[in-house]
């Protein structure tokens, strides 16, 4: 299990560039691919993909 305060600096750079957030999650995988959509077409939706991503996991 990973250290909360890892997943809470995650969410904040989350909040913030959602697409960073889900690359220190995921790299360079699919989910990060669709973050970046998400993220040009609202940056809402991106961040909250990336918060989704982070907590998974």
């Amino acid at each position: 299990m990973k250290a909360p305060t890892v997943d809470v600096i995650r969410i904040l750079i989350a909040i913030i560039l959602p697409p960073v957030g889900v690359f220190l999650q995921v790299g360079l995988g699919l989910h990060f691919w669709i973050n970046i959509l998400l993220t040009l077409c609202g940056y809402v939706p991106g961040i909250i993909h990336a918060i989704w991503v982070i907590l998974r996991r």
